[in-house]
């Protein structure tokens, strides 16, 4: 798991470098899964899983999760958009995303990537044996409201290893001391999506991209963490990310 997470933030990081202005969602998918690919030696989890083609989702702006690339949707300045992606190495796979600042964005925008990421960070360091996954969701939830944003409910973390998806279920909003209970050992994503407006989200007619109901914008941010005897690992943990600074 630790393989496919460093090899998965090193996607990332290519990712970083790249300047988005002008490119399609289309580019960077192709992009991204020839570095998995041919640079990697690994595979992209997400082609062929549920019947999905591509190595990552794309979701710019009012979409929330599961967005489709695209060679028609042209990344511009003032856009926010969420790369997806999984990586498989040994049989083993890596989940994280994170939400681009496109050129020169408005403060509001710059604000809501800002609090989701931190919302995400406020998640993981709730994570240590003898906690339970209510302080997890407690802990993103508390933050995002007292930001202002709501918390999408119909997505959420999951359990993840030689599968993408496994127990548990991770939420990101929930009560202090309830739900199940971490120990060591124990792999899942941590992964909330904060809306400006309403937590409401419809799925559009390609049966993929999920959207805000209310057009307002959507930011999310994702890790694989894995329980320790001592606290949390970040499997996938960035270029630059450390578990103290946030």
């Amino acid at each position: 798991m630790a393989e496919s997470g460093k090899l998965l933030a090193d996607v990332f990081g290519y990712l970083d470098r790249l300047n988005l202005i002008g490119m399609s969602t289309m580019q960077v998918n192709d992009l991204v899964d020839g570095l998995i690919v041919n640079e990697l030696k690994s595979r992209p989890a997400s082609k062929g899983q549920y019947g999905y083609a591509y190595a990552l989702n794309a979701s710019r702006n009012h979409v929330v999760c599961h967005g489709v690339p695209s060679a028609a949707e042209i990344l511009q300045s003032g856009d926010i958009v969420n790369f997806d992606i999984t990586l498989e190495k040994n049989g083993y796979i890596a989940d994280s995303s994170k939400t681009y600042l496109v050129g020169e964005v408005s403060p509001l925008a710059q604000r809501l990537v800002d609090v989701t990421y931190e919302a995400m960070w406020k998640g993981i360091r709730a994570v240590r044996p003898g906690a339970t996954l209510g302080d997890v969701g407690h802990a993103i939830e508390r933050h995002a409201r007292r930001n202002g944003y709501s918390v999408v409910r119909e997505y959420c973390g999951h359990g993840i290893g030689r599968e993408m998806h496994e127990d548990p279920q991770v939420l990101h909003w929930g009560k202090p001391r309830t739900g199940l209970t971490l120990r060591e050992g124990m792999v899942f994503t941590i992964e909330p999506m904060l809306n400006q407006g309403r937590a409401a989200v419809a799925t559009e007619d390609d049966g993929w991209t999920v959207v805000t109901r209310d057009g307002k914008l959507s930011a999310q941010f994702e890790h694989t963490v894995a329980v320790t005897r001592n606290g949390v690992r970040v499997l996938t943990l960035r270029p630059g990310e450390t578990l103290n600074r946030h």
